[in-house]
């Protein structure tokens, strides 16, 4: 089956530039980026004088993603969809405190989706003027931002019930779907011995017996299958998550984690690593996914590509995009309007340094994200990935299991004064070995 449609409106470049009579010591600004049926994001915005050569920062303000539906009825709409940035001063007083808000400007930038369903399209690039002294050239205040919009085809992926109840995951495309994968939920014994090294100093769950404590959540796994019956992706846990002391919570520092792992030559190679935690006094599940590489070395070197949150009772999107993950400066007018993208984009925002020349190219852009469903809801993961980042069936599955360790570390990361869901409960007398 062919991926989905998608494109990416990107908004990047932002700075804001005044008059050299115009005093801005005593205010920062920031921008209010909206594009109808989305959620309102915003960005700092910096404040460049005169004399700096027009140099702002290539990185990204804002994103919003249009899938296929999204696409369609925006296309087919008489009326012009515009991309609204209201620009904004904020003055503080010697606390830190927010005095007030005032609104310095709006800009509107007619979004053609049109143009940009088969390649990368710039809608807007420069300097605009903004305010009340728009008409006064002398004046006048600037305000800089590039918009970009660019196809970016995703496969569509969705579980066919609770990962822990060893679902179909069936590809999607429209109204269409085929089965590609099976899972199988299972837990490995307490005695168990396994080949699963783990890559870093955190504890592993094989260790003493006497040392590990009463309560505790472990030796989860979820094997992802092809049609044929052959294994090709794992999330397994070798963390165990258990509380904190004098608390029913897993803490930040001393999280659970889970090898992603693929076959390799009759083996199992790990391929990332994801940790997982509650964070303090709050509903909020956070997480950090790093990529595992491949050296000649004996240790391993990781690199991150996601550290984040999501909320535990209402849920949301576990996603992996290193769109905006290096930022370097350019001078204007003659910027690339490239923010990082994976799709159609330069390499002059990338630095070796920061990602690695492994990750460098086969990392960029939106990578994959997956739905998280929040407590006491039926969750069936909805997992989308970036065609650049599929070259074969084990690599679309590696991050379908990826995507089945976040939603189960929901579980693992529920308060230990509360019972897991009843599937999960059935499967704790169980012993199924991988």
């Amino acid at each position: 089956m062919d991926p989905c449609p998608f494109i990416r409106i990107l908004v990047g470049n932002l700075a804001i530039k005044f008059p050299n009579s115009f005093s801005t010591l005593k205010n920062s600004y920031f921008c209010k980026i909206k594009l109808k049926n989305f959620t309102t994001q915003s960005a700092k915005v910096p404040t460049l004088q005169n004399q700096e050569n027009n140099c702002v920062s290539n990185s990204l303000a804002a994103s919003f993603n249009l899938d296929s539906t999204q696409i369609k009825k925006i296309t087919a709409s008489t009326k012009p969809t515009n991309l609204i940035l209201e620009i904004y001063s904020r003055s503080e007083n010697s606390c830190g405190f927010v005095k007030s808000e005032k609104l310095v400007g709006k800009v509107r930038v007619l979004i053609d989706l049109k143009k940009c369903e088969t390649r990368a399209c710039v809608m807007h690039n420069g300097w605009i003027g903004i305010g009340e002294d728009n008409n006064n050239t002398k004046k006048k205040i600037e305000f800089y931002f590039c918009v970009r919009g660019e196809p970016d085809p995703r496969f569509v992926f969705q579980f066919g019930g609770e990962p822990e109840c060893s679902p179909q995951v069936f590809q999607v495309q429209g109204n269409l779907k085929q089965a590609v994968f099976t899972c199988k939920f299972g837990l490995r014994n307490s005695g168990e011995r396994q080949s699963i090294l783990e890559p870093s100093t955190s504890r592993n769950w094989l260790g003493n017996e006497k040392d590990q404590p009463t309560k505790e959540r472990k030796g989860w796994t979820i094997t992802i299958h092809d049609l044929s019956g052959s294994p090709v992706a794992m999330a397994s846990m070798v963390t165990p998550f258990v509380p904190s002391p004098g608390s029913d919570r897993v803490d930040r520092s001393n999280p659970g984690a889970w090898l992603i792992l693929r076959p390799s030559l009759g083996t199992w190679k790990p391929w990332g690593r994801m940790e997982a935690w509650r964070e303090p006094k709050t509903n909020e599940l956070g997480y950090r996914f790093e990529l595992i590489h491949d050296t000649a070395t004996a240790t391993p070197t990781n690199t991150t590509l996601v550290n984040s949150t999501v909320n535990t009772k209402n849920g949301g999107k576990f996603t992996i995009d290193t769109t905006n993950s290096v930022t370097t400066p350019v001078c204007s007018p003659h910027s690339s309007c490239d923010f990082g993208s994976g799709y159609g984009s330069g390499s002059g925002s990338w630095s070796g340094s920061e990602f690695g020349v492994f990750s460098q190219f086969l990392y960029r852009g939106f990578v994959m994200s997956s739905t998280v469903k929040g407590d006491n809801n039926c969750s069936t993961p909805e997992v989308e990935i970036g065609v650049q980042h599929v070259n074969c069936k084990e690599d679309a599955a590696a991050y379908v299991a990826l995507a089945a360790a976040m939603d189960l570390s929901m579980d693992a990361c529920k308060l230990f004064s509360q019972k897991l869901r009843k599937q999960l409960r059935q499967q704790q007398s169980q012993s199924f070995v991988v």
